[in-house]
């Protein structure tokens, strides 16, 4: 580099603040490449092709529920092979630490809607046959030393038996596991309970359901099916949104609000203040160097050359710190990427990371070091050195 003999130097002048400015653009950069790439997966448009399951559920929100006589009408659109549905449970096991996702489901069909689920032909009848059967996830299963035969008590939290009470116990017949890299959502960290009970149990919401699963024989319908589906029920007290299952889990963790404004605006504030203080580095940096900078006009250094300068060293901070944070930030997604996918599907560090932070830095680097190089190019030697 042209000018690292003077760049190295002049950070090394204040090293313990040069290595502050330098590592908290390095936790600017890993946030960035973070919180971007979950943004943009939360952002990205939905392609209709890219999965064989539509979720349909209510046109005003994922919590209205839906009538249960929707199923046989939406089994009968051509080109759709199975319709399930389900229903939040809600519920903490013994104590209200202890929550996991707990789904009513129809038991007869479930598991050939998601046959990454693995769990045996005889578990599968025998969830389809138990009244109050529950099948658990592995994960779950294991955490709280469960075995297919106990009874498990769940406390209600959101439906009341017809009773009033808001203990429901359920039969464990079986233990599902996730086929790998299936990235259902909940995987195996989640439970299924024989919907006839709980639709026969509950004190109210009978005759309705959360949402239905809808398996298509071929993928490319999807759109069509998607939109027959939502005509079937236009104008009615309960219109439908029908979207694939990928759409759905991003539209269900959105829920907690807009998640790419969320991120953006996280984004933003630690940008502004990372702008904050490496421009004091910058105006502090030349304003200790005064009288040397005074001497290099001095011995013919030119004003462009001079604000070159102070430029470079701007630029030479903020690249680096970008350069380690973008690549920390790849290796957290390494680790992370398959827990996040659970989450929501098509979550990974995305290559357009790359040039936004590029930009970014280049951005940082021209607004915090402007202004002083401009200053530095100005400067009078006479009144610099008169200073000194």
């Amino acid at each position: 580099m042209k000018y690292w003999m003077l760049i190295s130097a002049a950070l090394k002048r204040k090293q313990t603040r040069t290595v502050l400015t330098i590592c908290s653009i390095i936790v600017a950069f890993v946030l960035f490449g973070t919180l971007r790439s979950v943004a943009v997966a939360f952002t990205e448009d939905v392609d209709f092709s890219g999965d064989n399951r539509l979720i349909v559920m209510s046109k005003l929100s994922f919590i209205e529920p839906l009538p249960l006589a929707y199923h046989q009408r939406i089994q009968s659109v051509e080109g759709v092979d199975l319709v399930v549905h389900r229903e939040w449970f809600g519920g903490t096991y013994i104590d209200v630490n202890n929550f996991f996702p707990k789904w009513p489901v129809n038991a007869e069909a479930w598991f050939d809607v998601y046959p990454e689920f693995i769990i045996s032909e005889q578990e599968k009848l025998d969830f389809a046959n138990t009244r109050t059967g529950m099948v658990a996830g592995k994960a779950i299963a294991e955490k709280y030393n469960w075995k297919v035969g106990d009874k498990i008590p769940i406390m209600g939290d959101i439906w009341q038996k017809e009773d009033g009470s808001i203990l429901w116990e359920f039969d464990l017949v079986g233990i599902f596991s996730q086929e790998e890299g299936s990235g259902v959502y909940g995987g195996d960290e989640q439970a299924f309970i024989n919907h006839s009970y709980f639709e026969e149990a509950r004190m109210w919401g009978k005759g309705t359901v959360g949402n239905f699963i809808v398996k298509v024989k071929n993928k490319e319908d999807n759109e069509r099916i998607a939109k027959e589906i939502d005509k079937m029920f236009a104008n009615s007290s309960n219109e439908t949104k029908t979207s694939t299952e990928a759409a759905f889990s991003k539209m269900f963790a959105e829920q907690v609000g807009d998640i790419g404004l969320i991120m953006n605006s996280i984004l933003a504030a630690v940008f502004f203040t990372m702008l904050l203080v490496t421009g004091n580095t910058m105006s502090q940096a030349v304003r200790e160097r005064t009288s040397e900078i005074a001497v290099f006009k001095a011995i013919g250094y030119s004003d462009r050359r001079v604000l070159s300068l102070i430029l470079s060293e701007s630029m030479f901070i903020c690249f680096l710190g970008m350069a380690i944070g973008i690549a920390i930030s790849f290796i957290v997604f390494i680790f992370l990427e398959e827990d996040l996918s659970e989450l929501v599907e098509g979550i990974s560090f995305q290559p357009s990371v790359l040039s936004w932070a590029f930009a970014t830095a280049l951005a940082m680097a021209l607004i915090a070091g402007l202004p002083p190089a401009v200053g530095a190019m100005r400067l009078k030697v006479v009144d610099a050195l008169r200073k000194d």
